[in-house]
Order: structure tokens, then sequence, then C-alpha cells
């Protein structure tokens, strides 16, 4: 049985003059201590779709149609006090931006001790010891001073492996990272990503990783599904889709990574933008931006298939597997 299953997930935002649509009858598996990525460039719906998990999604937003089974239960049907029961315990995420998410008049011991009393029943000098445990094994120094200090006197990435020994505090079955390194230095991001990875397997909790990076997905997860206009348009085991990715899109997401480009060269990228929510295009919402379009893309949505050994969304897939076949030959 899946720790997470989510069927034919749709999101709507009821806006003055229309509702658009955020996700688009989305559907994936997460099984108990394993490590999904999404991937997809801003406006993909990834976040969205972290948020949804949660049941975070608040007005004029609103699950349109869809279930999200965490361990059997419906998260989309959840009254509100079973839904504070299950945040932080069996699934917890960590934000973009630490200063965001921390209380800035709080001291970092009274934010993770109210925590663990929420959810436990302990003593107070019980719930600090543990999180005393918790510091420690993020790395933090001192983590006895660090209870007594506010975010405002620690370092972005003080804050972000703070973020992560909260995330773990009531040992959750699932961690939803949403962009975790985003607010911070190039230098810290290595070692927060580092020990998220290291944490999860130590821990055997499940991990759904959103990001638009995907060097970071190939050395942090096991599967992944690619992310496009509200639609996973790509998904399998992430060594299959960073080795031989099926959809234009995707093939367009790696030919951009700059290790893809040599010395001196201009970095290859996806002509165009991302549709914006008002304006996704009829039949393929990639095909604008597409250079192998047809007008079956132009008209008709693509299902999405299996084909090899990922599924993919393209109505194209099998000729532009053919064409790449023969131009390996020819080279």
């Amino acid at each position: 049985m899946s720790l997470l299953s989510v069927r034919d997930l749709t999101v709507k935002f009821a806006m003055r003059d229309e509702t658009v649509t955020a996700l688009n009858g989305i559907s994936f598996d997460i099984a108990k201590g394993e490590r999904l990525g999404i991937v997809g460039e801003s406006g993909a719906g990834k976040s969205i779709t972290g948020f949804s998990l949660m049941n975070l999604i608040s007005r004029p937003g609103y699950v349109d149609r869809g279930e999200i089974l965490l361990d059997g239960e419906d998260v989309v049907k959840m009254s509100d006090a079973r839904l504070r029961e299950l945040r932080g315990d069996k699934m917890a995420m960590i934000f973009q931006d630490p200063m965001v998410t921390l209380n800035p008049v709080l001291t970092i011991g009274q934010q993770m001790i109210e925590t663990l009393l929420a959810h436990r029943k302990l003593s107070r000098e019980e719930a600090r010891q543990i999180a005393i445990v918790k510091l420690r094994e993020v790395y933090i120094p001192s983590p006895e001073e660090r209870l007594d200090q506010y975010p405002h006197e620690l370092s972005g990435g003080m804050r972000q492996r703070i973020i992560i020994a909260i995330a773990l505090l009531l040992d959750p079955e699932l961690i939803i990272a949403d962009e975790p390194t985003t607010a911070l230095d190039v230098t810290i991001q290595a070692d927060i990503m580092e020990l998220l990875l290291e944490l999860c397997q130590s821990n055997k909790v499940g991990l759904i990783l959103i990001t638009h990076d995907l060097g970071v997905v190939s050395q942090m997860t096991e599967r992944t599904l690619v992310m496009y206009a509200g639609q996973i348009i790509e998904a399998g085991r992430t060594r299959e889709i960073i080795n031989d990715p099926q959809h234009p899109y995707t093939q367009g997401l790696i030919n951009a990574l700059p290790q893809q480009t040599l010395p001196g060269q201009k970095l290859r990228q996806i002509p165009g933008n991302m549709p914006s929510l008002t304006n996704i295009p009829a039949g393929c919402p990639f095909n604008p931006r597409c250079e192998y379009a047809t007008d079956l893309c132009r008209t008709k949505v693509p299902e999405i298939i299996q084909y090899g050994e990922v599924q993919v969304a393209c109505h194209e897939v099998e000729r532009l597997h053919a064409e790449g076949a023969r131009q390996e030959q020819n080279a």
C-alpha cells in the first residue's frame, strides 16, 4: 500500500471574471521511505501541488475534484481538527523562506516546544530535551543556547537547518520540501540538500522534493514527475528521465543545464514562456514552444501513457524516439 496516493487532483481558483485551473487531473503515488522529485518552471504547478497535499489551499483556490489519500485517509475531506493532528505529525512541509516560516517574536525553543506539546503528552522539560536532540541531528552547534535565540539572530543556513529539525520533530512519515534552498547562498545549498537526504534515509521518511533544478533531483530522488501548466507530462524513475527523456519539454530542461553547454557558449533555453493560467493553449499546453508540434498537438490534449520505462503525455513520442535512434545510428 502506498504511503500517499493522489488521484485526479484538480485545483481551481475562482477569479473575479473567470475560474482558472491550476492543477488539471494529476495522479501519482509515493511509497513509504521513497524520495520523489517534482520539477518544472515557475508556474508549472509544483508548489500548488505541495500546498494541496497539506490541504493548505485557501480561497479563492479550492480542490475541485480528486482525492489525496494518506495511509488510506482522504486529506481533502478531513475536518480542521483532524488536519491539525495530521500536519507536522504524519506529514510536514519545509517552505522556501525560513524567515517566513519561523515566528520572529518567539524564540526557537518556544516554537519547537509548543509544537511538541500540541501533539504529544510531555512535560516542558521533556519537550525541551527532544528539541535539543533534533537540533543536534541537523548539526546545530550549542543547541541549548540556540533554543533561547530568536530567528533574526541566526544565519540563513542555520535557520533552514532549524526548519528541517522542526519538520522532523514529530517523526513524520512524509516531508514535502518546497524549494528548500531558494533563499540560501550557493555554498550552503549543497550542505542543506545533503543533510536533508541523510536525515530522510536514516529516519526512513518519505520525501517529496519540489524544485526547478534537475541537477538536484538527479542526486536526491528515486522517481521524478515533470510538470507543465498544471499537468504531469512525464513521470518515471529519475535515472531514466535524466538519461533518456521522452517529452520535448523534459529534453529542453535537460539541455538548458549549464553542464550541457561548452565553456564560452550561450546556454540553451526553451523558447517562449510558461502560459498563464488564464491563457492555457488548446491541445497540448506545450505546443506553442515545441518544435515538433503537429496539428494534432494543437487540437487534442495528449493522454499520459506508458512508453518504455516512463509515462509520458506526448502525441509524437514514438516518432521522436525513432528519429533519435536514426540519428544515433548515423552518428
